[in-house]
């Protein structure tokens, strides 16, 4: 689900600028030494230390998500937080520019369908005046009605040009046919409508209602002391209400029988997505399903466009939302051919193709893409909190490798039967291209 702005790297794509487990009540960090845990007021604070580093990453999340919002105020949380982040009591905007453009500070917003943000990005030694502002931002935005407008029009002009590109016009049609009836059919960035009719007091009354501990998560990354940041926080955040929020599972996609849709629409050739369940980060299946989606990108790359020249980027992916999905996709004048080789790489797979030598070789793989992604602090808060909210708790992002690295051929092939079927295909394009009897047959 690629919504306006924010997929996984939700927190790395914000401050993409700047940059074992503890007792909750004590702080005290185990022999690892690296990641301590500790409340303040219902609001659970996680600190990895990462000697040396020069930036300070923090992230601000709130749970829930579209889940708690209604088709009418879609888009309320992101643009309440958008706004917040334009000026507050103590720092007016022109005052708030100032301060963070001196010193390199940035301080950002987003929304995706399960949770949302407010992150902080800076260098160690700003981290105290920066963190000021950031708190500020968080407790005290004003909503003045000349910042609503301003952030008014972006989103406004971000959403209208949604479906200019191929790939966007895709995806919207992709969304509004497999979410139909789901709370992931409404957008977290609102729509014109909804977005038009905002009036700072809106804002203001949400806010207040988003603002309450049992709902946020803090998760701070830098060569930081976390005594000193427990602190900090306690000074800034102690005294906001605790609130009674409690987060509720979202309920599965439907993926009962195949489907096909054909959406006519001029463009110089067809784009095709096919989309099926996955599991999602706390399920025992994802490592070999994630293993699994590896390979089938791997080999739908070989066999779409190298060998048959069918498709210029075609595609196998893995979703990762609370209620997750996978996809094969390709962009082709021939779609029904391009998605029978795509169906005949998901039977290999299924058939027990992937041997422990190619589990081998994606273990090598995985080791090498992990660790250039977990190079910044911005992308290891992303993971710890992503792992917090929707991963089963943050220390279970401690073995991903390891994880990884024990996935078995049979489990590859179980998930591979388990998830990769009922597959429901949208296809944005001409439809005298499409076969669309015989593609739903061969989705069978």
């Amino acid at each position: 689900m690629k919504k306006l702005l924010i997929r996984f790297t939700l927190f790395s794509f914000l401050v993409v600028s700047a940059l074992q487990g503890v007792s909750a009540q004590t702080g005290v960090t185990t022999a690892a030494g690296q990641i301590s845990e500790f409340d303040v007021n219902g609001l659970k604070v996680l600190v990895k230390r990462r000697t040396g580093t020069p930036t300070v990453a923090a992230g601000l999340f709130f749970r829930g998500g579209v889940k708690e919002l209604t088709p009418e105020n879609a888009g309320i949380e992101a643009f309440t937080l958008n706004v917040a982040a334009e000026g507050t009591k103590t720092y007016p905007r022109a005052r708030l520019r100032k301060e963070t453009s001196s010193v390199g500070t940035v301080i950002t917003s987003g929304s995706n369908s399960d949770f949302s943000a407010l992150a902080l990005g800076c260098t160690k030694q700003d981290f105290e005046h920066s963190w000021k502002i950031f708190t500020d931002v968080v407790v005290n935005p004003t909503f003045l009605p000349e910042d609503v407008e301003r952030v008014r029009g972006v989103f406004v002009t971000g959403l209208r040009s949604q479906g200019d590109s191929p790939e966007g016009l895709l995806e919207l049609t992709n969304d509004s046919i497999l979410y139909a009836g789901h709370p992931y059919a409404i957008e977290p960035q609102g729509t014109v409508a909804t977005i038009s009719k905002f009036k700072p007091a809106d804002l203001a009354a949400y806010h207040k209602r988003l603002v309450e501990t049992s709902r946020m998560l803090l998760v701070i990354v830098g060569d930081l002391d976390p005594a000193a940041v427990k602190t900090m926080v306690e000074s800034s955040f102690g005294k906001l209400p605790r609130g009674n929020y409690v987060d509720k599972p979202i309920p599965a996609l439907n993926f009962t029988k195949p489907t096909v849709d054909v959406s006519a629409k001029s463009l110089e050739t067809n784009y095709v997505k096919g989309t099926f369940a996955a599991p999602s980060l706390r399920d025992p299946d994802y490592y070999a399903m994630r293993t699994a989606i590896t390979v089938l990108q791997s080999n739908v790359f070989q066999e779409v466009r190298v060998r048959r020249n069918l498709s210029y980027a075609p595609d196998a992916e893995l979703g990762d939302n609370a209620t997750n999905t996978a996809s094969i996709s390709a962009s082709t004048s021939r779609p029904n051919e391009a998605v029978a080789v795509m169906l005949d790489e998901i039977r290999k797979i299924k058939a027990g193709s992937v041997d422990a030598d190619e589990i081998a070789r994606m273990s090598a793989y995985f080791l090498t893409t992990y660790y250039i992604k977990q190079e910044t602090n911005a992308a290891q808060a992303s993971e710890l909190a992503q792992y917090e909210m929707l991963g089963g708790g943050w220390q279970n992002s401690l073995d991903f490798l390891g994880k990884m690295r024990r996935v078995k051929p049979e489990e590859i092939r179980a998930a591979a039967n388990k998830y990769m079927k009922n597959i429901r295909v949208v296809i944005v394009g001409n439809p005298a291209d499409v076969d669309k009897a015989a593609l739903l047959t061969s989705l069978q």
